[in-house]
């Protein structure tokens, strides 16, 4: 499962990012079609996907320990709060996001509001993935 939820992510922030690309490039246009419809819907549920397997590795995984004093041990704090609640908080802001624009019956405003929300949820993603080089985290590229 761990290995499904890192290989995922790669998937999950390429979606994310071709979503906001799509959402700006078809700014300009006026238009929003059932495929861009598409792009933005797969991200989203890519995104959810990743968090329900998160949270079944969050069950299965030695990095969370709520034992006594674990706010003081960086891996455990990270994975144990940090982690969960950036990447929940994600899953809920994309759902948000995504719903709020679809609502809007201005297509250029349509396409910046994806653009906005979805850059967000990305920035939350990248500050919440226990990267190679935060060394503490013993986090791997895959």
């Amino acid at each position: 499962m761990l290995h499904a939820h890192s290989g995922l992510r790669w998937l999950a922030l390429a979606l994310l990012v071709v979503a906001i690309i799509n959402a700006l490039s078809n700014k300009s246009k006026n238009t929003y079609l059932k495929k861009d419809k598409m792009i933005n819907l797969f991200a989203m549920v890519t995104l959810h996907i990743q968090v329900t397997i998160g949270i079944v590795v969050a069950f299965l995984s030695g990095k969370i320990n709520y034992s006594a004093g674990w706010m003081k041990n960086p891996l455990y704090r990270f994975f144990g709060m940090e982690h969960i609640l950036l990447m929940v908080c994600a899953a809920v802001i994309i759902t948000i996001g995504r719903k709020k624009a679809e609502k809007i019956e201005n297509l250029a405003q349509r396409n910046s509001k994806i653009a906005v929300w979805y850059t967000i949820v990305l920035i939350l993603i990248l500050a919440g993935i226990p990267w190679p080089f935060r060394t503490a985290l013993g986090g791997s590229w895959f």
